[in-house]
């Protein structure tokens, strides 16, 4: 169905609907498997820092390799992958207690993570061609807020029924792995497919005048995996969190999103991609230098988990790259420039978190110290970025050493 006519439909069966539920669907499987990971590889494998970071590296091994959606788009429509993508990363996630070793760790991570990362590719490739740009920064924090949301349901579920019901690992995993899968399912035969105004390339991608939006999304990359990996389990190893207790700090940390995401999509619609992520970056660099503080000086659990939420805003500021990118690029370059990015994103994912790890035995400052570097990279990056970013001035050289044509 052209995406135009898809207005006739009755409103739950409209596209920004099914990117609701797509939305709300994937932090079901995906965000519980992260709650409980550290607390699960360490009770039942009894994983140290090393075996984390080597974990993580290879959950990122499939979003370096997210340029493979070009090939599987040759034939399969992007919303027919993102649920595909979505049922995989739920069946994943449900038998990750059936196989608690080392190597069963390991592939079900690999199976769950081919998942969740063809899920992002093509969810934000659609996103970006179904929402129009004056609506997009104020629907994308929805849509932000949303997956908050769900995340919270399932927060608060584990919370109350943890410890009262004597709840194991595999029960929760099958739980919220089933339902991933089975609303997946239900979208799949409840919306029509539909076709965007914009035909896609169907072929790899890379423009000289997208530079600047490869090298953000590479120390974006970066940057989120020494969060993603040692932020939480920094929680569980210093300070000896308990599966509740994360889920409290998690909970906590979304109600604060859930709040915030809708006003971080007014904040880039009034200020702008520039200025909005040269906040995000500075604040990122301060919150990593707290976080080595934590070690440094002793500081006390409530400033840990202040931090954590702290971080998680920073992060949110984000979707200022997404709207930055739609508004440069060639409507037809969206589906292939985001599995490119998806792989630039993924380049450091791959090999920094099994190196950091070993740090990370060593000396966690240090890791957290690099962060902080990382962020202030990616700052400078930001500085390059025009005020008013669209095709012919994707960078503040354009106007100095002129524009690069839309084929380059």
């Amino acid at each position: 169905m052209p995406l135009d006519q898809a207005r006739s439909l009755p409103f739950w069966r409209r596209p920004i609907t099914l990117l609701f539920l797509m939305a709300m669907a994937m932090p079901i499987a995906f965000n519980t498997w992260g709650l409980l990971l550290n607390n699960f590889v360490k009770d039942v494998a009894q994983f140290d820092g090393a075996d984390i970071g080597r974990l993580h590296s290879i959950r990122e091994i499939p979003g370096f390799l997210a340029v493979g959606v070009i090939a599987v788009l040759l034939f399969m429509r992007e919303q027919v992958l993102g649920l595909v993508s979505l049922v995989l990363l739920g069946v994943a996630t449900a038998v990750t207690a059936w196989f608690p070793s080392m190597a069963g760790i390991l592939t079900l991570t690999m199976l769950s993570s081919i998942g969740f990362h063809y899920y992002e590719t093509v969810n934000q490739s659609l996103q970006l061609q179904w929402l129009p740009r004056d609506r997009a920064p104020q629907v994308l924090g929805w849509l932000m807020a949303a997956g908050s949301a769900m995340t919270a349901v399932v927060y608060v579920i584990v919370i109350v029924l943890w410890e009262p019901l004597n709840l194991s690992y595999n029960l929760v995993y099958i739980v919220a792995g089933g339902a991933t899968a089975l609303i997946a399912l239900a979208c799949f035969f409840a919306y029509p497919q539909f076709a965007a105004p914009h035909p896609q390339e169907k072929r790899l991608i890379l423009r000289r005048r997208y530079w600047l939006y490869y090298a953000l999304q590479f120390m974006s990359g970066a940057r989120r995996q020494i969060f993603v990996v040692f932020a939480g389990f920094m929680m569980v190893e210093k300070f000896g969190f308990k599966v509740h207790e994360i889920a409290w700090l998690y909970l906590i940390n979304l109600g604060v999103n859930m709040v915030v995401a809708p006003v971080l999509g007014q904040i880039v619609a009034r200020y702008g991609e520039r200025r909005t992520l040269m906040v995000e970056y500075a604040g990122l660099a301060l919150v990593f230098l707290a976080y080595g503080g934590l070690y440094w000086f002793s500081w006390g659990v409530a400033l840990a988990a202040a931090l954590y939420v702290i971080d998680h805003i920073f992060f949110g500021l984000a979707l200022a790259l997404k709207t930055y990118f739609q508004k440069i690029a060639a409507p037809g370059d969206i589906a292939p420039t985001a599995a490119v990015a998806f792989t630039i994103n993924h380049i450091a994912a791959v090999f920094l978190p099994v190196l950091l790890g070993l740090l990370w035995v060593i000396s966690p400052p240090m890791v957290f110290a690099l962060a902080a570097g990382m962020a202030m990279i990616s700052l400078a990056l930001a500085c390059l970025i025009p005020r008013h970013p669209e095709p012919g001035n994707e960078t503040v050289f354009c106007r100095h050493f002129g524009a690069a044509s839309p084929a380059e």
